[in-house]
């Protein structure tokens, strides 16, 4: 037999996945797993988006849309875009995806070549490093203090800056860490991408899921990033939107068009019923955002508050998405092997915090998406289980 793509051997899968596959697995042995391993919102897709799919449907929207997205749906982001986050673009420089990870590696494919390096700040999301791979390309971790924050600084960024590096991978709100880039460190990231002519990949999925005040800042707002920033964004998290597969990506219209060709190559579209729906979500009423957030912040106050009383956990309080990222700091063990004990003998299925890179370790990530029964068994069992790590 010849052999196999020697480039996805190269690949791991997902340890979040994974984790949350030990998890169903183990409560469909009939054990009683508290799942916080991925990153699902518990609400259902508010009522009136689920009504646009479904009289969408029955019109007959239901054969092949145009490939790079619907009229309605470009008009809505390029309205939202300007409404929420002061960018000004053209519907010819969107396209809408099948899920916002499609609009990441689009991104990555349109931008990168063989060789080229990406500045990836760790802790980050699972997928980016592989996505990177994916390409060609070697993905550069930017190690993050977490004595400091996880604070981006133009220094740490400078010193991973070679002649072959071409784009910075940034998310915030982030995951896994619930940080919010505050404008000094956006300036610090702008003055780097300025002075080394580099593309900034801006995934805003969490946008909207801010604690305390917190603000978000899209760095295609600033006049010296506007030309060189592809945001990635989506409805999964926000509007609760996790199985329609519905994201899209904003930026200059020459890696649009770059995407576009590599959409229509591939996947060749999202579902055309999904964006009348989208186009909804983006134009109709935002209560239910506001709902799901301070579910989300009520959940989250009570997680920080419970674990501060646990000897062995530090948690920084988080500023957005739904995830808390402690460090255990009572055991010398590794974050995999604490994840695993917590399975095992807590039955509580969470992401060690070496799958978001060398940063994240010693921390476990724990979704806060999910019902305040679980969290309260969470916090019960930690409380057994810690002191004794």
């Amino acid at each position: 037999m010849q052999p196999l793509s020697t480039l996805l051997q190269t690949v791991p899968a997902s340890v979040t996945a994974m984790m949350m596959q030990k998890g169903r697995e183990l409560k469909a042995a009939g054990v009683d797993v508290v799942n916080l391993a991925g990153g699902e919102p518990d609400f259902n897709t508010p009522e009136h988006i689920i009504r646009a799919a479904h009289e969408a449907m029955l019109a007959g929207d239901t054969h092949y849309p145009t490939s790079w997205g619907s009229p309605v749906l470009l008009e809505a982001i390029v309205n939202k875009l300007a409404r929420e986050n002061d960018v000004r673009v053209t519907p010819a420089q969107i396209m809408v995806t099948p899920g916002g990870k499609w609009a990441i590696y689009a991104t990555l494919a349109a931008t990168l070549n063989p060789g080229d390096e990406v500045l990836v700040l760790d802790p980050s999301w699972v997928s980016y490093g592989p996505m990177v791979t994916l390409q060609g390309a070697t993905p550069v971790r930017v190690t993050l203090d977490g004595n400091d924050n996880f604070r981006i600084t133009r220094e740490r960024l400078e010193a991973h800056i070679t002649p072959r590096t071409k784009l910075i991978m940034l998310n915030s709100p982030n995951n896994p860490t619930g940080r919010v880039i505050t404008r000094e460190e956006l300036a610090a990231l702008a003055t780097t991408a300025t002075a080394h002519d580099l593309y900034v990949l801006s995934d805003e999925i969490y946008e909207h899921i801010l604690y305390d005040g917190a603000v978000h800042y899209s760095p295609a707002a600033m006049p010296e990033l506007a030309d060189r920033t592809i945001i990635v964004n989506g409805f999964s998290k926000a509007y609760a939107m996790t199985g329609w597969r519905l994201g899209w990506m904003a930026g200059p219209a020459e890696v649009i068009k770059l995407a576009r060709t590599l959409q229509t190559q591939s996947i060749t579209s999202a579902a055309s019923f999904t964006m009348t729906a989208g186009a909804v979500a983006l134009d109709g009423p935002q209560a239910c955002v506001r709902e799901m957030t301070a579910a989300y912040a009520a959940r989250r106050r009570f997680m920080l508050d419970a674990l501060e009383e646990i000897p062995g956990i530090e948690c920084a309080p988080i500023e957005g998405a739904f995830y808390l990222f402690p460090r255990f700091t009572a055991t010398d063990k590794d974050s995999l092997t604490l994840a695993q004990i917590l399975l095992d003998e807590a039955h509580i299925a969470t992401t060690p915090g070496i799958a978001f890179g060398a940063a994240g370790e010693s921390h476990i990530r724990f979704s806060i998406a999910t019902h305040m029964e679980d969290l309260e068994k969470t916090v019960e069992r930690l409380a057994r289980l810690v002191p004794n790590l």
